[in-house]
């Protein structure tokens, strides 16, 4: 049985999903080598449990759940992979939770599982338990079934097949559309204010549009301080859709427009210090200037 939990990296999802856990029972712990001071603070916040190394990590758990940018998701697995080699652990599992393209989840699965480990196939979406969501955590892969286990625990489990890479591919195509979408809006709008026609679409798009427009008030102005994880998973995405043979060239926009949000003033706000007071419209305005 499950109880003892590794969570790597305790970040924005990662400290909220450990901590609702662990009011469930389970023992939470991570370990901090080369996390920020941000990161730090989130994981003696949630009360982690703090392992000196990955070896004691892999010795203590029962479960590793990586929780990560895309780009960091692979170098954990190699170093955990690595560990395995060595250790004479049986039946721990390694659900990857990350954004990363069902192509590259299978490939982390052999190394996990040619490693001794068991591999999970996992895709979050939903905001964090922090925010007041209890996200839901699709999974797949023969061992997936193992994580019915944190079912109500705070998050919510989604089993959908016994094959690697089924979940990472709903997370694709929703981030696709969610994530993608938000882009679009920010390059319209940043077209608009080019054109001196700011004022004018957004009377408009208040007027016929007013999804959108709730959207876009809702959610852009806090882009900036996300973007930077936001590049990697972008890129997942056109990886994704040109292996299946559809167009790669929306989501490479996409990354386009993080990059462009990850270079402002505004992306050195982490999710704890966003100035809730700054409109859509007042970053629009900045975002004209920086995009010549």
């Amino acid at each position: 049985m499950i109880r003892n939990i590794a969570v790597i990296s305790p970040g924005d999802m990662g400290h909220s999903v450990g901590r609702v856990l662990a009011e469930h029972g389970f023992n939470i712990f991570t370990c901090l080598e080369g996390r920020s001071e941000r990161t730090i603070n989130l994981a003696h916040a949630a009360q982690f449990k703090i392992l000196n190394n990955y070896k004691e990590l892999v010795e203590q758990s029962d479960l590793i759940m990586s929780i990560l940018p895309p780009d960091h998701a692979y170098e954990l697995v190699d170093k955990i992979a690595n560990i395995l080699e060595s250790s004479n652990r049986e039946q721990i599992y390694f659900a990857d939770c990350n954004a990363i393209s069902p192509f590259k989840s299978i490939s982390l699965a052999e190394k996990i599982n040619n490693s001794g480990g068991k591999f999970i196939d996992g895709g979050i979406i939903g905001l964090s338990p922090d925010k007041g969501d209890v996200p839901r955590f699709y999974m797949s892969g023969p061992d997936a079934h193992v994580m019915d286990i944190l079912d109500g625990c705070g998050i919510s489990i989604q089993i959908i097949s016994n094959k690697v890479g089924d979940a990472s591919a709903i997370k694709m195509c929703y981030a696709a559309l969610t994530k993608g979408t938000n882009t679009l809006q920010v390059a319209l709008l940043i077209a608009a204010q080019k054109m001196g026609v700011l004022t004018y679409l957004k009377d408009e798009l208040g007027s016929s549009q007013g999804n959108h427009y709730q959207a876009m008030e809702k959610n852009l102005s806090s882009l900036p301080a996300n973007s930077h994880r936001w590049i990697g998973e972008m890129q997942e995405i056109s990886m994704t859709f040109e292996e299946l043979g559809v167009t790669p060239l929306f989501h490479q926009g996409a990354e386009e427009i993080y990059r462009l949000l990850s270079r402002t003033s505004f992306a050195e706000e982490t999710p704890e210090t966003i100035d809730e007071n700054r409109t859509v419209w007042q970053m629009i305005e900045s975002l004209g200037d920086i995009s010549e």
